[in-house]
């Protein structure tokens, strides 16, 4: 971040808000009688869950060696995306800036806000040409750029990170859904020295939770207060803040789905070699592979003949299908199949 401050991106009537924490939260009671916000006396789940969660904060604050007020919790990443759009982008007046091709619901939370929306086009490789990038970062609009590493749909990483910190006058949000894939250092390591940076996390992903909605941001003090003063009071519920907390007492959960999805996903690439329908199979640093395939059309409908669901990802990207790693079972369906056309 070249000149600004945080606090003059922010949207004026943002920093006139006052965050919502019930008063429960606020305070510590060792047995009270609770007659505060109109909930029923009886049931499993009949109490509002904790506002601020305290105690899964205090869990990835050890777990990801930052501190809790620098950890906002979010209904899925998608809604940490929106509220930092809504935080930072006046509606009818800023942009933010994506690279093209990535995750579509950058744009799509932006138009919801009346923002434009930049698309920094990747080269043949789908790596950022610095020197595009560098002739539009000036643009005064621009409040945001989410860069995705691993990218989706493409599967590769972004390198040199701080390069586009150190040359976007505004938020620059490091979208990390993918990052236990990769073996990279997560760009939760640079929040010290860049206060513009944000990092989004998820447990939908290497975790194997995405029905729980959970994500994480990781940033300064000052725009997690930022966040936690946007969002809705009780946006992570009950039992998924609970399910969370579980799956982080037992780590290993983790390291054995890692482990085994990146042997599927070694063993899948191995046999895309030689099926003759695959003109390309791209790199990928995720758990999904981006082929390119000849005669998409005959292909993508006997996959879904077959029941087999894919991501079609043309005309956007000409001839391309998005593939994620599933069990040996799954894959074993989709290599046969391939190898039958």
């Amino acid at each position: 971040m070249k000149n600004n401050s945080i606090k003059t991106l922010v949207r004026e009537n943002i920093l006139q808000l006052q965050p919502y924490i019930s008063f429960r939260d606020q305070n510590e009671f060792s047995s009270p009688v609770i007659l505060d916000a109109n909930e029923s006396p009886f049931g499993e789940c009949n109490r509002y869950p904790d506002s601020t969660q305290k105690k899964l904060k205090s869990r990835l604050a050890e777990f990801k060696n930052v501190l809790p007020s620098q950890i906002a919790i979010g209904n899925g990443s998608d809604e940490l995306i929106d509220l930092i759009i809504k935080i930072f982008c006046e509606p009818k007046k800023d942009a933010i800036l994506m690279m093209n091709p990535s995750f579509a619901m950058y744009g799509f939370y932006a138009a919801i806000n009346e923002n434009r929306v930049l698309k920094l086009d990747l080269d043949e490789n789908f790596e950022i040409v610095k020197d595009n990038f560098l002739k539009v970062a000036d643009d005064s609009s621009l409040k945001i750029f989410f860069l995705c590493s691993p990218n989706n749909p493409t599967g590769n990483s972004v390198d040199d990170i701080e390069f586009y910190l150190q040359n976007f006058n505004g938020i620059v949000v490091v979208d990390e859904a993918y990052i236990e894939f990769s073996g990279r250092k997560s760009g939760i390591e640079l929040l010290n020295k860049y206060p513009n940076l944000i990092v989004l996390q998820t447990f939908s992903k290497a975790w194997g939770i995405a029905g729980a909605r959970v994500g994480m941001a990781y940033a300064s003090e000052e725009i997690i207060s930022l966040i936690n003063t946007v969002k809705a009071p009780y946006n992570v519920n009950v039992l998924s803040q609970e399910l969370i907390l579980k799956t982080l007492e037992k780590e290993g959960r983790l390291q054995e789905n890692l482990s085994r999805i990146l042997q599927e996903r070694t063993w899948m690439k191995q046999h895309f070699e030689g099926i003759a329908c695959i003109t390309k199979v791209f790199p990928t640093d995720a758990n999904f592979f981006l082929i390119k395939m000849e005669n998409i059309d005959a292909v993508y409908t006997r996959m879904l003949g077959e029941e087999i669901l894919t991501s079609r990802r043309d005309p956007a990207i000409p001839g391309c299908i998005r593939i994620n790693v599933g069990n040996r079972e799954e894959n074993e369906k989709l290599i046969n199949l391939l190898k039958s056309i």
